[in-house]
């Protein structure tokens, strides 16, 4: 592999404020964001994600391309979790495998924010509405999951939760709700809207972006103890089902004819694991699962591995199957 694309993205200021922020917790240091900010960061940058999106979706119109990508986003992000939770059933027990199997299933923005920030450092180009796609695989691994625990539990007459609940985590939650709704935003607004909100939303970005992951590079460090909870199987889970799950989205990126930036995207989301939206569904819906195992696999060794590793991986991949 050419290392130069590691040392590219390594050397992208948000990644290296990303290691700053773990070597804070590593020295000991005093270092904290505020609790308000971070969630004040990750709505700003999944607004501006979600603007810029519409505002391209609507400038690209839906095409066959764009409906046989976001269908290919759906079949992944039902297929991940069936496929993992068989793997993670080998040495955990129904509840805990459908909970990581789930959150293996969903995706990370953040991840496809930074992947995205890559390929614009690199100036290969991608279309905005990879982010339809991005919104579209938040919230059916959550289904898939609970499903999974319904049909593989002999004790599901014992358990009682409302499937409305479920739903309205799994497609109101914050963060999909303001994905989505600020995608039709930009459908709506177009190219007006853009210019209106560009300083703002273009602007400020890559700074905002910049310091979100500096508060994730602490609370990554901060959950690296939790590992040791997990055992050698699931870590080598976290970094192997990554690239697994990557290659088959390439597969099907090259299959369905996508660009090179765009096949990356699809890849990243393929590979990244939720850390935010199924963690919070999980926790309500199977409280028999232990959540440092769902969350730590997903935020202490799948998101480091993707932003430092898995992303220029990933491209090398792509460059060598397109070139």
């Amino acid at each position: 592999m050419n290392t130069s694309l590691i040392v590219s993205n390594i050397l992208n200021p948000p990644v290296l404020f990303f290691f700053l922020g773990m070597i804070a917790v590593f020295v000991k240091s005093d270092l904290e964001i505020p609790a308000p900010f971070p969630k004040l960061l990750s709505l700003y940058l999944l607004f501006s994600i979600g603007f810029k999106g519409g505002v391209e979706l609507i400038k690209s119109g839906v095409t066959q391309e764009v409906v046989v990508t976001l269908l290919a986003a759906i079949l992944m992000a039902c297929a991940v979790p069936i496929y993992t939770f068989f793997i993670l059933k080998l040495k955990l027990d129904t509840y805990n495998a459908a909970a990581i199997a789930a959150t293996y299933g969903s995706i990370s923005a953040v991840t496809f924010i930074t992947a995205g920030a890559f390929l614009s450092e690199l100036k290969i180009d991608y279309d905005g509405y990879m982010v339809a796609a991005l919104a579209l695989m938040e919230s059916p691994a959550i289904i898939v999951g609970l499903i999974l625990v319904n049909v593989f539990t002999a004790d599901q007459e014992d358990r009682a939760f409302s499937w409305s609940e479920v739903l309205q985590e799994a497609f109101l939650n914050s963060s999909v709700f303001l994905l989505v709704g600020s995608l039709v935003i930009g459908v709506l607004t177009g190219e007006h809207g853009w210019q209106v909100l560009e300083p703002f939303t273009q602007g400020m970005f890559y700074g905002i972006l910049t310091f979100f992951l500096l508060d994730m590079g602490l609370v990554a460090a901060s959950r690296i103890k939790e590992l040791q909870k997990t055992g050698v199987f699931l870590i080598g889970f976290a970094i192997m089902i990554p690239i697994v799950n990557a290659g088959i989205g390439i597969l099907i990126a090259k299959f369905i004819g996508m660009s090179q930036g765009n096949a990356l995207l699809f890849a990243v989301l393929c590979a990244s694991a939720s850390y935010i939206a199924v963690p919070a569904a999980m926790r309500i819906t199977v409280p028999e699962a232990n959540p440092s195992l769902y969350v730590s696999t997903a935020l202490a060794v799948t998101f480091p591995f993707n932003i430092i590793v898995g992303i220029p991986l990933y491209l090398y991949g792509i460059n060598m199957f397109w070139g």
